[in-house]
């Protein structure tokens, strides 16, 4: 997989995550100092990311790709 790919399935999952987690966090963080709240966040974003929805993304565009190349056959 190219880093470009890589990149954009990271995006693709970062972003949402980070948006939702704010919504729902953003009540809970406000007495919290803003140099804390990224750490916060992160802390929970990442684990998110990387063993909830990354996986699930890769064996999509691995699916993806092989359903692709075997439609130009």
């Amino acid at each position: 997989m190219s880093r470009h790919h890589q990149a954009l399935m990271v995006w693709i999952a970062v972003l949402p995550t980070l948006t939702v987690l704010q919504l729902v966090l953003g009540r809970f963080l406000e007495g919290v100092p803003p140099y804390l709240r990224p750490l916060i966040i992160a802390t929970l974003v990442v684990p998110i990311v990387v063993y909830g929805l990354l996986p699930p993304l890769q064996r999509l565009r691995a699916r993806l790709a092989a359903f692709i190349a075997g439609s130009h056959r």
